[in-house]
């Protein structure tokens, strides 16, 4: 394995930090992370590869398998790249022990490059695809105009720190974003969007090969290289869905894992005392004595669950429009 190799392995944060967490998870440290390397890189030359075999050959069958389109996928694809390299670097500097106690970026850094990159993004939406349509399931569409910019940013920024949060089980993120793009990939193509659907489709395709080395025992970790990416990809592909209001619907265990972390911070800001054993709520199951794998599981089943009723609600919403 080249993340052995290279010694890619997770430093474990110190006791006085995190000690419920550290304790749990102390058997996992020097684990290879950046394995989001194998989704991201998979998508990009996949892309790649396939649009310039469509372009050398246009008249035979190849022709028929580009799906990077400046429209569709063009926006999605750059995020993914352009978030994956910027995950990559915190990645690194956990493994090197650089960084604030040891471990990385701080959290308000993420935040600015999530933000950033939320900004190119609504500047390639208002421009690029004159876009400022927001759809209210079962009400209507509304032309929000600059309001757009920051319901754009935040719908990024919440959806990349909420799958960020839920990356520290092994097969946990990789499992529930599987179920994800795997809806979205089933709206997509219901809505006539077939670029974005093989889209999400490679990306499907790419999280399975993943989840063959990281289910429990995980032979290595998503990193932030593929926890960050994926969740900035997923809600971008939301909002050229213009179905983002059914996001928290389809992602719904990444919105009661982000939920149990802004609790907990409350709580102990407002009465001294954890809410929680540890968060996100992943890790108080697990302090309660849950197993890993059925921690796991049972959230996969929600995340499936969810899933099925948010294409349920998207696609009789088509029906009622």
């Amino acid at each position: 394995m080249a993340l052995l190799r290279w010694r890619a392995g997770k430093a474990i944060r110190p006791d006085a930090e995190t000690p419920v967490f550290s304790k749990l998870h102390a058997s996992k440290s020097g684990t290879p992370t950046m394995g989001g390397i194998l989704v991201w890189g998979t998508v990009l030359v996949l892309a790649v590869g396939l649009s310039a075999l469509s372009r050398a050959a246009p008249g035979t069958f190849l022709g028929h398998l580009n799906f990077l389109s400046r429209s569709e996928t063009l926006l999605p694809l750059g995020a993914l790249v352009a978030s994956a390299i910027v995950g990559f670097v915190d990645d690194y500097f956990n493994i090197r022990g650089i960084g604030a106690h040891g471990g990385g970026l701080r959290a308000r850094h993420r935040l600015m490059v999530y933000t950033f990159i939320a900004i190119v993004g609504a500047w390639w939406f208002r421009t690029k695809l004159d876009w400022d349509l927001l759809h209210v399931p079962f009400v209507g569409d509304f032309n929000v105009g600059l309001w757009y910019v920051p319901f754009f940013i935040l719908v990024i920024v919440a959806t990349a720190f909420s799958v960020n949060e839920t990356d520290g089980l092994d097969g946990l993120a990789g499992g529930t974003l599987l179920t994800s793009f795997g809806a979205y990939a089933i709206i997509s193509f219901a809505q006539g969007h077939y670029d974005l659907a093989a889209f999400c489709g490679v990306i499907i395709g790419s999280l399975l090969a993943f989840l063959w080395y990281n289910i429990c025992p995980a032979k290595f970790f998503m990193g932030d290289t593929g926890a960050m990416s994926l969740g900035v990809t997923l809600g971008i592909v939301a909002m050229l869905t213009n179905s983002a209001l059914f996001l928290p619907v389809i992602g719904l265990v990444f919105v009661l894992e982000s939920a149990s972390v802004l609790l907990q911070l409350f709580w102990r800001k407002a009465f001294k005392k954890k809410l929680f054993l540890s968060a996100p709520f992943h890790h108080h199951l697990e302090a309660s004595g849950w197993p890993e794998p059925q921690i796991v599981m049972r959230l996969w089943v929600i995340s499936m669950v969810a899933g099925a009723i948010g294409i349920a609600l998207a696609l009789l919403d088509v029906l009622v429009a």
